[in-house]
């Protein structure tokens, strides 16, 4: 199955026009399915859910295991345990304990909720293309000048084809700029961010498996 593809500017870092590369329709310009994009984004945010929130019942409080008075003969009401959960300090009825609140999504889905949260930000004009680059050292002040020599002042998630301290380190002291390794791009931080910005070699590894998943 053959995918079209449609040209978007490519900019240095000063924000000059230097070229333009193609977005694949497969990533770009699919059919737009919201209720997968909802249904993946739940299940990363269940996902990321600590679920360690945990309560003593009766048995497990210490203490109580002594009948606190006589049955019959004292005008109080009967008690067992001092541990009750109606007595303070007592255990608590039906309360949270630790659980895994993830739930599976196939492959197959995630794969087509991140396609269609990249198209909805293509049909928006909301994704950019930079020259590769790299820093020698951190530079916040550098990594800051990018985007406003490109007049971005929203949201931003950069893409980038692999791990790169310098410039990761430079970019995580601006409040607006979320990093990221092409490998774990998806969907919750693509449609959290208002714009998001590949490098070229993160677009084009993004994109070479396009062939293979249009002939699968």
């Amino acid at each position: 199955m053959e995918w079209a593809m449609k040209s978007v500017p490519v900019y240095d870092l000063e924000g000059n026009k230097t070229g333009e590369i193609q977005l694949s329709d497969y990533y770009f310009g699919c059919e737009i399915n919201i209720p997968v994009m909802h249904f993946v984004v739940r299940s990363q945010l269940a996902a990321a859910r600590r679920g360690t929130a945990s309560t003593k019942n009766r048995s497990a409080v210490s203490g109580g295991g002594r009948k606190p008075w006589r049955q019959k003969g004292t005008g109080r009401a009967r008690a067992g345990s001092i541990r009750s959960p109606l007595w303070r300090g007592g255990g608590t009825v039906h309360g949270p304990q630790p659980r895994d609140y993830s739930f599976k999504v196939n492959r197959k889905v995630r794969r087509l909720a991140l396609r269609s949260a990249l198209s909805a930000r293509a049909v928006e004009d909301r994704v950019m293309v930079l020259e590769d680059f790299t820093f020698s050292e951190p530079k916040t002040k550098l990594a800051a000048s990018i985007f406003r020599n490109l007049g971005v002042d929203d949201q931003v998630l950069l893409v980038l084809p692999g791990e790169d301290e310098n410039v990761e380190k430079s970019m995580r002291n601006l409040p607006l700029v979320k990093v990221i390794r092409v490998d774990h791009l998806n969907t919750y931080d693509v449609l959290s961010s208002d714009r998001v910005v590949f490098t070229r070699a993160s677009l084009e590894r993004l994109q070479e498996g396009v062939q293979d998943e249009g002939s699968a």
